[in-house]
């Protein structure tokens, strides 16, 4: 009825609207009336009653009014005529993934949503992953944006057509109404949003009474945190922290919110109180507006009709251009912008909100159109320069700023191209970025950053990223238009890097260090922006050759104008061998030098492209060539290197690190490109064009090492030598790299991929590297491409990773060949590395040590002269002097470095002679360096030939040897090919035959001899072989008896007769058990090192350990246990649940120490680690935790190292005893003893005397037995202990107690044994666990610190309860017992479907010896008594066991066909009997199938069994157990036999039918076995499962799809989650988020922290999906992070995606993930990881 109302009331109104003269007036003062009426009353109203009354009142009618009917009738008419949309348009949240094909996207800006991709052909491409920052949409549909598929499935039209604009299927009355409808809201909700009066309203909206009623709102800002802000309203507004803390949320997420609402007067002390409060914590106080409640309304309407605005231009294509055609339409006054530019134009006024709804309104409506996209972006240049200013003035991230749309547009190639043609958008953006850097220039109009605003500046930067957009694509075809508006830009930008040349000068600084570093990291970052925007101004020129000229002659003329660093004097002329230089004096060392030189760059840059295109020849008709100086040109430049060289020679020391700093970044990977690459560039130009001779000199000259090359310079500072000789070392490396690197196109012919080729080759010459490593060291183009990809197989093969670490590529032998060691690109380390690993590769290979120069590409003719450098005068007189001062031996003119290089120099000269001797005829070849290196000093014997020669005999040079031999082989081959005497590789054999003759003599010995040691080597291990295998064979009975694993101490083996009875009784209970033989351990303490045996009346010895709580073998993940502390209810942790909710685990390193040794070092441990910094997070003190001295493993307790006891069994005696205790009588004896002990400790005085009546008649014949009657059997003394041993099983038992209860450590505490029984057990458990998963045999495949850790475990169990009050140990045996015998009435015993039987048994194997106490002495049962008793512990615990597997196992296998076996008839007659008993609550099965379900449900249980008595009583386990290759029946048979049980398990009911008769009809009859039963009470099925990590998809996409679709449970909200995924159970939660913050033990934390303290014990192993890395988690303050297990295609994993690579899962990594869990490995990982970070900065995990 309210429905139909409503409907009225709309449809009535909107007719009003339809009749009215002008819908504006009668829409406005509708508004006005309502707007005020909804958002301003005096009760406070919900958001979800606001909203209803929006609908009513408001929305509903103007949709009525819209489609001029009911809006629900209108819809559906719509919906048949529309097609749904060509693109997807989807706009990305923070934090979303997104996807970018690197095979066919445009440039790395286009990418696709989670579902356009997982529905696109990309999938199956190279693609990208990576997280949005929000703002950005989804480019699929969009044809310019993709070079193939560029729509998924769900958006393909059926044909790929360009995009057009939809035709308008909009019926004309419809547009109508709708253009009218938008003009009104659109301008109104225009108005409200850039509306900036806070009291007053416009004319058409004043309210008639105008009430007291305001609200004091509160705006967002980014330098106050959430704390400051929480803080400042709990003071100023006097709410509690939860209220303000929800209020800050809100203001964040939003931009603003109301925090006061009532008189002008309160609002403004609120307002007051909040500034003043603010301004306490941050110099900034908060920004507080007060306005009045009318306007606050009307702006929360404006916001409202955002949101309203995208659903409705959602309906329909037409709807949508109606809107655009309003947001653009221009007033017809034209003195006011579009409505659209307004809202821009106000965006950095506009609150966090309201920005976001005007961002996502233009994505919706102007961006899927192409038209109105064009005409939004040319208002958008238009006001460019405005909008990048306020936006410098703003203070909010720029993804919330309308700034951050120029992507959308800009990277558009066909828009781009407009707005160059139609807005000259280049101009436009450098001469923004002039303007606002305007205040940085000097007196020179050259930039000088000091003391600027690093946040404005980043600001400022975000410009370029816009010019590289525009830059993106280059045109295919240039108009008249477009090359004359890029002209115009590419002026204005040279117009910048005007500024940019020659600033921030460096000056040598002399005398003291310089007080204060100077600014350099601006200038940097300002190049690192510019680098790929040259890179691209140079790619658009050279697609053009009039365009390249014209840029190459405005680049020529900007540097001319360029008046940095001038020359102070006049040129004067400098001689070196008969050669005259002109050239104006200038040190580096002493004048102003500056490292940016952007126009001297790309004018080389412009040069080679010029060469590679070809249009260098058209050079001079733009330009006479004499113009262009090129020793002018060279000499920024060269300074440029000459001031690097200074610095690697510690000439600059005193200028500080900021220098340092800038060398760096100028050779590094991320700048070199642009600079010094560029520079070597230009000295390689200015060296094709100038007189060689004059180039070395002017090098020289700049080195400042003319004077020491010319002779007259000589210094005996010691200092100035050793830099001399560094200058000389650069410079000499500086020709090498002039003459020998030409791997750049237009330099020589080569392609960019032979480019990369050789860059990976150099760096795989250093070492095997992993693909990211790789992608580090090369350079990346504006697309973040390196070319990698496809050269990489080419040139290197790929070694897989293992279970850690990640794959590695190896450079191939073939290419070898090319290694330079003098590459240019390498660091000083790099060189020395690479050099260090060649060498070695060559003598392994059994090749000289000589690192000769490959032979380079030839170079481009226009370059062709550089060679000449090579045999030039000047550079035979340096190569001469070098030489000689290394054969005159004077050791401070020269260094080995030195001579390397000019050995380098030399081989590069006679190779390139060599080539040019193959190549062309000799009347041809000009090039005359060998001529000139033999002949130049000859008369003398100092020519480079001669010299050569003798400094083979410098002993210092040794090293150098191969090399020297391989230059004058070289010598010789170039001089036949001169004299064409013979083939050079036959001369090279005949000239060097005496020298390799001797060689391989030397050679031929070694391998002689190396083969004579091996042979020997052979003949020694066959011998001891064949003695072992004899010394075996003959003891072959002792060494079945050895132990497989054990401490360092070797066991002394008893008699030989002794060891076959150990052989043959391989029984570990009963009356045939095995002897323990009497080893004999000897361990060594780790700490003092000293050695001792281990005996109980010995000092302790203890071993390290770490006990914890567990779920990994949890049937219910996520149950958690509580304790009665005071013992009195029989529960938890008396009886463990089947379901093992949580166990005890205590695991060891196994590494030993004495007691006290331990003590002094935790003491020490505790004293030290309070005063490191955050060491709570390794390490919890007050837990007792520490790590261990050797291995740092986590540990928190010590576990006493106690003897097995030495044990030759009296089988007569037991005999004779097993005649007289059979099962029956051990059950009455035991009964007598419960209930005589419970009679003696009620009373001792007149029950005493009683007892003993009873005990005189019950001892004659058959009757009742005395309860003394148990000590007939057998007793002994119990074992005495040392007293420090004695004191460390308190201090053991009092942490498994602890940590296992989480509660207070209590030494008297009566549950104290019961957690010593309980961990042995889970334990044991959890190690069976382990060997069962990983398909190892039970015994002999344990580690031995496992073994150790576990037997040491037991031995500390049993030992409890001798430090413990017998009476207490005698009533939880009493207890424990119940549940199998009724020996006493006792309530709240549970029944046998709700108890753990291994648990069972342990406890009742370790207390029944409680049970031989006497008042006056001290007793335990004897070792034929203690056989008796674990025999039928053990089958009564099995028999109960056996029948909890029965009625639990409810999907029993179908029967196979065939005879049944008598297990199985067995099996189906106790079948027919429990289901009698529990009448008929059991499903039907045969025999077999019951059999099979059995065996394999009790298998576990017998396994630990088998474990547990092992360890007790030290007896041998049969070979079978050693071994997986044997039959499960063979493996089933040795448990059995070892246990002394029937290997058909179902015959133990036959053999004991009189006693188990009775109890199979008690444990059946239990009420809570009916209720289980009957599916009242849920329980564990048998088989138990085991445990596994949950299953994760093989690609990672599918994780990153099912976070995309994540909705947090506890907020509706749209912002940044961090989906976390529980590994243990595969719960997805919300991490590191407000919404999900709980209470634990009263503190807040986060949803993982939660989480894990009920489903991992406080443990976790969370993956975060988005960040994809694994977090590991041990209690709420300590976590770490883990590789996640999945790895690219090279290996590696990807954490936080940072490269984007697709991922798959790695099985062995994961298994390894799950064996770190099994293995109770969490904590130590955790702490190692902590321990090798330093911790700064303390991460607050309980967030997480």
């Amino acid at each position: 009825m309210a429905d139909r109302e409503k409907s009225l009331d709309g449809l009535e109104l909107s007719k009003e609207w339809q009749a009215a003269a002008d819908i504006k007036v009668d829409l406005l003062r509708h508004l006005k009336e309502q707007v005020p009426q909804i958002y301003c009353r005096k009760k406070e109203s919900s958001p979800q009653e606001e909203e209803e009354l929006v609908q009513r009142r408001l929305l509903h009618p103007l949709e009525c009014f819209l489609f001029g009917e009911d809006p629900e009738e209108g819809l559906e008419k719509l919906k048949q005529g529309s097609t749904s949309s060509q693109l997807c348009g989807r706009v990305f949240k923070e934090g979303e993934t997104v996807y970018s094909c690197r095979d066919c996207a445009i440039d790395p800006t286009c990418v696709l949503c989670m579902d356009c991709f997982q529905d696109s052909v990309h999938k199956g491409h190279r693609y990208k992953m990576h997280a949005s920052s929000g703002g950005g949409f989804c480019d699929c549909g969009d044809v310019e944006a993709w070079k193939i598929g560029p729509c998924c499935s769900k958006h393909d039209p059926g044909a790929a057509t360009a995009m057009v604009m939809d035709e308008c299927v909009l019926e004309p009355g419809l547009y109508e109404r709708a253009e009218k409808l938008f003009q009104v809201l659109l301008q109104y909700a225009t108005d409200f949003l850039v509306w900036e009066e806070n009291f007053e309203l416009p004319t058409e909206f004043q309210p008639r009474v105008k009430e007291n009623a305001f609200y004091c709102v509160l705006y967002n800002d980014e330098h106050h945190s959430y704390e400051h802000v929480i803080y400042t309203l709990q003071l100023s507004i006097h709410c509690d922290h939860t209220e303000a803390q929800a209020q800050t949320a809100l203001i964040d997420k939003e931009g603003r919110r109301a925090v006061k609402r009532g008189t002008l007067r309160s609002c403004q002390q609120a307002k007051d109180l909040i500034r003043s409060n603010s301004e306490h914590i941050s110099l900034q106080p908060l920004r507080v507006e007060i306005l009045h409640s009318v306007v606050m309304a009307h702006q929360t309407f404006a916001l409202r009709l955002g949101s309203w605005f995208q659903k409705i231009i959602g309906y329909s294509v037409g709807f949508r251009q109606a809107f655009c055609q309003v947001a653009l339409q221009h007033n017809a006054e034209g003195d006011r912008p579009c409505l659209i530019s307004r809202l821009m134009l106000h965006d950095a006024k506009m609150y966090k909100g309201a920005r976001k709804i005007v961002h996502e309104l233009i994505f919706c409506s102007l961006f899927m159109e192409t038209e109105f996209k064009r005409l939004f972006a040319i208002e958008f240049t238009k006001h460019y320069k405005q909008l990048q200013k306020d936006f410098i003035g703003d203070d909010h991230e720029r993804s919330i700023s309308i700034t951050a749309l120029s992507v959308q547009i800009f990277t558009v190639p066909t828009l781009a191209r407009q707005l160059i043609e139609e807005g000259n958008v280049i101009k436009v953006i450098v001469d923004t970025a002039m303007e606002l850097l305007n205040e940085y220039l000097d007196e020179n109009n050259r930039f000088f950053f000091l003391g600027y605003n690093s946040d404005k500046f980043l600001r400022i930067q975000v410009i370029f990223h816009d010019l590289r957009y525009i830059l993106i694509s280059k045109p295919s075809m240039w108009t008249e238009k477009l090359q004359r508006q890029f002209l115009e830009g590419f002026r204005d930008f040279l117009g910048l890097l005007k500024c940019m040349q020659g600033m921030e000068e460096v000056k040598r600084q002399f005398g003291q260090h310089i007080a204060v570093e100077p600014e350099w990291e601006a200038g940097f970052s300002l190049q690192i922006q510019l680098r790929h925007i040259l890179a691209m101004f140079q790619d658009w020129c050279s697609s053009d050759e009039e365009i390249l000229l014209l840029a190459f002659k405005e680049s020529h003329k900007a540097l001319m104008q360029c008046n940095n660093q001038a020359f102070h004097r006049e040129a004067s002329d400098f001689y070196m061998c008969k050669h005259i230089l002109h050239v104006c004096p200038y040190k580096v060392s002493q004048e102003p030098v500056s490292i940016h030189l952007p126009i001297s760059r790309l004018l080389a840059g412009f040069y080679v492209q010029l060469c590679r295109t070809g249009a260098v020849q058209h050079l001079q008709e733009f330009a006479d060539p004499e113009s262009y100086d090129y020793l002018q040109l060279a000499e920024h430049p060269l300074r440029c290197v000459v001031l690097a060289a200074q610095v690697s020679a510690e000439m600059w020391r005193r200028n500080g690190l900021s220098l340092v700093s800038q060398i760096y970044y100028y050779q590094d990977v991320k700048c070199r490109d642009e600079m010094y690459d560029k520079d070597i560039l230009m000295l390689q130009i200015a060296a094709s064009k100038i007189d060689p001779n004059h180039f070395i000199m002017l090098t020289l000259l700049r080195f400042e090492l003319f004077d020491y090359f010319n002779g007259s310079g000589s210094s005996k500072d010691q200092d100035e030598l050793v830099q001399l000789n560094r200058l000389t070392e650069e410079m000499l490396y500086l020709l090498i790299v002039i003459v020998g690197e030409r791997y750049v196109p237009g330099l020589s012919h080569v392609t960019r991929e032979a480019v990369t080729m050789r860059e990976v080759i150099h760096l795989l010459c250093i070492e095997p590297m992993a693909h990211s490593s790789l992608v580090k060291g090369l350079p990346e183009n504006e697309s973040h491409e390196t070319g990698l990809e496809s050269v990489i197989t080419k040139v290197a093969t790929f070694k897989k990773p293992g279970v850690s670490g990640h794959g590695l590529y190896e450079v191939k032998k073939e290419h070898v060949a090319e290694f330079n060691p003098f590459f240019y690109h390498y660091s000083r380390s790099q060189h020395s590395k690479a050099e260090e690993s060649q060498k070695k590769r060559r003598a392994q290979e059994g090749n000289d040590k000589a690192l000769h120069p490959p032979v380079p590409p030839a170079f481009c003719s226009a370059f062709s002269s550089i060679v000449r450098l090579l045999c030039c005068d000047i550079m035979i007189h340096i190569l001469r002097r070098i030489l000689q001062r290394a054969v005159e031996d004077h050791a401070t003119q020269w260094t080995e470095a030195m001579i390397q290089r000019a050995l380098h120099l030399i081989g590069q000269g006679l190779l390139e002679e060599k080539t040019q001797l193959e190549d062309s005829t000799l009347e041809e070849v000009t090039f005359d360096f060998s001529l000139k290196a033999r002949k130049i000093g000859s008369q003398h014997g100092k020519s480079v030939f001669l010299l050569l020669s003798k400094i083979k005999a410098v002993p210092s040079l040794e090293a150098q040897k191969d090399m020297i031999k391989w230059v004058l082989q070289m010598f010789e081959i170039v001089k036949c090919l001169r004299e064409k005497s013979s083939p050079s590789a036959s001369i090279s054999m005949e000239t060097t035959k005496p020298e390799e003759s001797i060689q391989d003599k030397e050679k031929a010995e070694r391998k002689r001899k190396a083969e004579a040691a091996k042979l020997h080597r052979q003949k020694i291990m066959a011998q001891m072989s064949a003695m072992q295998k004899n010394f075996i064979e003959s003891n072959k009975m002792l060494y079945d008896n050895m132990p497989e694993s054990g401490a360092q101490g070797e066991p002394v083996p008893s008699t030989e007769s002794c060891v076959m009875e150990q052989r043959e009784l391989c029984v570990a209970i009963g009356p045939l058990r095995g002897s323990t033989s009497a080893e004999r351990e000897v361990l060594t303490c780790i700490l003092c090192q000293e050695e001792q045996e281990v005996a109980s009346q010995a000092p302790a010895m203890v071993l390290t350990a770490c006990v914890q709580r567990s779920t990994v073998l949890t049937q219910c993940r996520g149950k958690t246990l509580t304790s009665k502390a005071d013992g009195t209810e029989p529960s938890y942790p008396l009886f463990m649940p089947p379901d093992l909710a949580v166990g005890t685990h205590t695991g060891s390193c196994g590494h030993v120490m004495h007691a006290t040794c331990w003590q002094k070092y935790f003491e020490a441990v505790q004293n030290t680690t309070r005063n490191r910094i955050h060491a709570e997070l390794i390490i919890d003190l007050e837990n007792g935790e520490y790590l261990c001295p050797l291995c740092k493993s986590l540990c928190n307790t010590v576990v006493p190292l106690i003897p097995l006891e030495p044990l030759t069994f009296n089988y007569e005696n037991a005999e004779i005893v097993g005649q007289h205790l059979t099962l029956p009588r051990w059950i009455q004896i035991i009964s007598a003893r419960i209930k005589g002990l419970k009679s003696v400790t009620e009373d001792d005085d007149c029950n005493s005397e009683k007892n003993c009546d009873d005990a005189d008649t019950g001892f004659c014949g058959e009757g009742q037995p005395d309860f003394r009657s148990i000590l007939s059997y057998g007793v002994q003394e119990p074992r005495k202990f040392s007293d420090s041993i004695a004191e460390m099983l308190v201090v053991c038992a009092t942490t498994v107690h602890r940590v296992g209860l989480q509660t207070a450590p209590n030494e008297l505490c009566s549950l104290v044994p019961i957690m010593a029984w309980n961990t042995c057990a889970f334990t044991i458990q959890a190690i069976e666990n382990i060997l069962q998963e990983e398909d190892k045999p039970l015994f002999g495949s344990l580690q031995n610190r496992q073994l150790a850790g576990l037997k040491a475990i037991v031995q500390f169990s049993a030992a409890q309860r001798l430090k413990s009050s017998q009476a207490v140990i005698q009533k939880h045996f009493t207890d424990m017992l119940s549940v199998l015998v009724p020996v006493l009435s006792k309530e709240n015993i549970p029944s046998v479907l709700e108890v753990d039987f291994f648990h069972l048994l342990v406890g009742l194997v370790l207390s029944i010896p409680s049970m031989y106490q006497e008042e006056a002495v001290d007793l335990q049962p004897s070792a034929v008594s203690s056989a008796y008793n674990h025999l039928y512990i053990l089958h009564l615990v099995t028999m109960a066991h056996l029948l909890q597997i029965l009625l639990m196992s409810t999907d029993f296998p179908a029967a196979a066909s065939g005879e049944e076996s008598e297990e199985a008839r067995a099996a189906a007659g106790l079948h027919a009997e429990v289901s009698q008993h529990t009448g008929g609550l059991i499903p039907d099965a045969s025999g077999v199938s019951v059999a099979e379900r059995v065996r394999r449900g009790i298998t576990p249980f017998l396994r630990c069994a088998a474990l547990f008595f092992s360890c007790l009583t030290g007896v041998h386990p049969p070979e079978e157990l050693f071994s997986t290759t044997v039959s499960s029946q063979g493996q089933m048979e040795a448990l059995c036999s070892y246990l002394v049980l029937p290997s058909n398990v179902f015959q133990l009911f036959q053999d004991h039918r009189e006693t188990t008769t009775p109890l199979l009809q008690r444990w059946c009859g239990s009420s809570a076995v009916t209720r289980i039963l009957e599916g009242k009470i849920e329980t564990v099925r048998y088989p138990q499962r085991r445990n596994h990590l949950i299953e994760l998809p093989e690609d990672y996409s599918v994780l990153l799809n099912q976070a995309s679709h994540f909705q947090c449970p506890k907020s509706a909200d749209d912002e940044r989650k961090h989906p976390t995924l529980c590994l243990f159970c595969g719960t997805m939660l919300c991490s590191q988020s407000t919404c999900c913050l709980t209470q634990l033990d009263g503190e807040d934390v986060g949803a993982c922290t939660a989480h894990a303290s009920t489903c991992g014990a406080g443990v976790g192993m969370f993956l975060r999906i988005r960040e994809c890395e694994i977090v590991l988690m041990a209690s709420k303050t300590r976590g770490s992070t883990y590789p996640a297990p999945y790895l690219d295609d090279y290996g590696e994993t990807d954490p936080h995606l940072g490269r984007g690579n697709p991922l798959h899962l790695c099985p062995e990594r994961y298994r390894k993930l799950s064996q770190l869990w099994k293995q109770h490995c969490i904590l130590e990982e955790i702490a190692r990881s902590l321990e090798v970070v330093n911790v700064m900065f303390a991460f607050e995990w309980q967030m997480l």
